[in-house]
């Protein structure tokens, strides 16, 4: 038997009937009981209504014209605070019936009109509970499948966290690398203005933004010196590799424009697209300066890491061409009057 199966016993649901008259309620306790149901009678619909609050019901039988108020407005109040709860709706006569239009609108499952048999009323609840226990079976399978669900997202999410180090260990530059731009990102995004969701996509998309290096040989990444063109082509396929490697799980899916257009230049000449200006992702644009000012910050291989003023120098240079302009200016004004945040973030993540 499938786990957290449900089963269709009589006893496994609970039934509250709401009728003031305390004979019908009598009666109908019988015919439930005798049909082995977990069952609660109430003739006051106020107080039917907080026990539908307090406790678990599967189903509810109401009668319609009651005092102090009709069983149309006790749906309307269970409705407010219980969407599921599965109500049958009994009359006295059928001209006494509410329209059709307000047992939609209040989402009743069925009405009958009262008799001492009961038989009909029988009928709709059997049919009612077997709904019931079907609906509890398929909201049990789809828990299973939503639990292994996450659980194969988060095995794929180690599983790209443990890329991501890899990448790491394979390139000393890389070091330290995605965790400054991720923060560099969510500063100039904070300086921007941007909402917490964008600031988020940015946080994440930074410290993913190089998982396509993984699929760069390491005699590439490695090379103490400047690049020939057919190593620099090579290096050029890592933000195609890391969009594949990535776009296969949802919870990447906002980082991927990111991790797919962070080279790109602002007048077009950047790779792997070639995209220019307003057609860039924004949030692209903003990992794109981040992602810069590390490389000319940090120490390579062929040459030390920039002082600042020469950095300065090459985002007024590159603004309008290689940069968007906007963010550019932002940029420029936390490295001239809030460099002691861009510090702290490069104290964090020192690489010796």
């Amino acid at each position: 038997m499938r786990k957290n199966q449900v089963t269709s016993k009589s006893a496994d649901f609970k039934i509250i009937a709401v009728d003031d008259e305390q004979g019908i309620l009598d009666s109908l306790s019988i015919f439930m009981k005798r049909s082995g149901y977990d069952f609660v009678g109430i003739t006051d619909p106020i107080e039917a209504i907080n026990r539908v609050k307090t406790e678990h019901f599967d189903l509810m039988v109401l009668d319609f014209i009651m005092d102090p108020i009709h069983g149309d407005k006790v749906v309307e109040e269970i409705r407010k605070f219980n969407k599921d709860l599965y109500i049958l709706l009994l009359t006295g006569h059928k001209d006494l019936a509410p329209p059709l239009e307000t047992i939609k609108r209040l989402e009743i499952q069925g009405y009958c009109e009262k008799s001492d048999k009961f038989d009909q009323l029988l009928l709709l609840i059997e049919s009612g509970i077997k709904s019931i226990a079907q609906m509890n079976q398929i909201k049990s399978i789809n828990e299973e499948l939503s639990d292994t669900y996450e659980k194969l997202e988060q095995a794929y999410l180690e599983s790209i966290q443990t890329l991501r180090y890899t990448v790491e260990a394979k390139d000393t530059y890389t070091r330290g690398h995605s965790d400054r731009v991720s923060e560099y990102s969510v500063l100039i995004g904070k300086y921007l203005g941007l909402p917490e969701a964008d600031l988020d996509t940015l946080k994440i998309g930074g410290l993913f933004h190089d998982i396509g290096k993984i699929g760069v040989p390491d005699a590439i990444l490695q090379k103490n010196g400047k690049l020939d063109d057919d190593e620099y082509s090579q290096i050029k396929q890592h933000p195609n590799i890391g969009v594949h490697i990535l776009s296969h799980a949802k919870i990447f899916q906002n980082i991927l424009p990111i991790v797919e257009h962070h080279h790109e230049k602002y007048d077009g000449t950047g790779y792997p697209s070639r995209l220019a200006g307003e057609d860039i992702p924004y949030l692209a644009r903003i990992a794109a300066v981040a992602d810069s000012f590390d490389a000319m910050t940090s120490k390579r291989a062929y040459r030390d890491s920039l002082p600042i003023d020469v950095v300065i120098a090459e985002f007024e240079k590159f603004r309008g061409t290689q940069f968007d302009p906007n963010i550019d200016d932002v940029f420029l004004d936390i490295l001239r009057n809030h460099y002691d945040e861009i510090e702290e973030i490069r104290n964090k993540y020192m690489v010796d």
